[in-house]
């Protein structure tokens, strides 16, 4: 609750200089921190009865040295505290019915184009070599991150032959899949508001196995670093009814294609020996369609002979 605090004391400590405006603002953001936080500058101020500048000017009062900076001080006082009715409620309070689509889209590349700028290119590269040094390779990723795991481990699966997609519906289940688990050995945590106990206690089961972590989350302060040595950090929408995940969809995009620039040779094996098979099987499937078409051949042909 650091962040609660220190926001409001920057209030308390400047409400009395505060123009009338202003103190509207601070009592509202006191009030309902949990949907100021998602609103525009513009919106907020519509919702107050202010204009956009005055809260422009509320935020750099508080010492912030823009909007943004702000909604992000907002952000951490109600991160994980959203409930279902909370998310429905802010969702349609920021976004019209009639620009749904243009809203979510736009929103997704805001997040895209943010993860870009926070994210480590140096974190990134140790990513890749991390990956491409290890023994064995687990994945783990609960309830909506359980897509983008999986997209993760199929791809890994064309460069690496010891990759392990993690499945569970209990703590105990993933312990006994990461048994074998040491030192040579890599894990790849995928987590995201609401953040997942089970991912959590497979990173920490790794990482007391000496193993290392590898975490994809939204912030440097979830608790999936906690275990981990290499943070990718990427921005999700917490505040929506659905949880948006392009942003780490890209980063999981771009890690694939790191590690087949570097595994071109072996992808290329797999794919020629993928294109083997499925030709193979594709005869295989003639050969099927010849044999009872010419068993059906032969059929009429000796009914014939007996017309005959």
């Amino acid at each position: 609750m650091g962040n609660t605090n220190e926001l409001t004391n920057r209030i308390n400590e400047r409400y009395s200089t505060m123009s009338k405006g202003q103190k509207l603002l601070a009592t509202y953001i006191t009030d309902n921190y949990d949907k100021a936080v998602f609103l525009t500058a513009a919106r907020l101020g519509e919702v107050v009865g202010v204009s956009e500048s005055t809260v422009v000017r509320f935020a750099a009062q508080l010492g912030y040295k823009g909007y943004p900076q702000f909604q992000r001080a907002l952000e951490e006082m109600v991160r994980d505290k959203l409930d279902g009715v909370q998310r429905v409620e802010v969702t349609y309070g920021r976004i019209s019915r009639s620009k749904v689509l243009e809203s979510v889209l736009t929103s997704d590349m805001e997040r895209i184009r943010g993860t870009l700028e926070k994210l480590d290119q140096n974190v990134f590269e140790l990513a890749v070599e991390t990956i491409l040094s290890a023994r064995r390779i687990y994945i783990v990723g609960i309830r909506s991150c359980a897509p983008l795991a999986a997209f993760l481990s199929f791809y890994l699966n064309l460069m690496f032959d010891h990759v392990h997609l993690l499945h569970t519906n209990s703590s105990s289940e993933l312990f006994e899949q990461m048994v074998r688990i040491g030192r040579e050995d890599v894990i790849i945590g995928i987590s995201f508001p609401r953040y997942s106990l089970r991912t959590l206690k497979a990173l920490e089961f790794a990482n007391d196995r000496s193993a290392k972590v590898i975490t994809l989350t939204d912030s440097v302060h979830s608790p999936m670093n906690l275990y981990s040595s290499c943070n990718l950090i990427a921005e999700s929408d917490m505040a929506s009814i659905v949880d948006s995940l392009t942003a780490p969809l890209s980063v999981i995009n771009a890690l694939i294609v790191a590690l087949c620039m570097r595994k071109q040779d072996e992808v290329a094996d797999t794919l020629e020996q993928l294109e083997q098979i499925w030709d193979e099987y594709q005869v295989y499937e003639n050969d099927e369609i010849d044999y009872i078409d010419d068993k059906l051949k032969m059929h009429y042909a000796k009914a014939g002979d007996l017309d005959l």
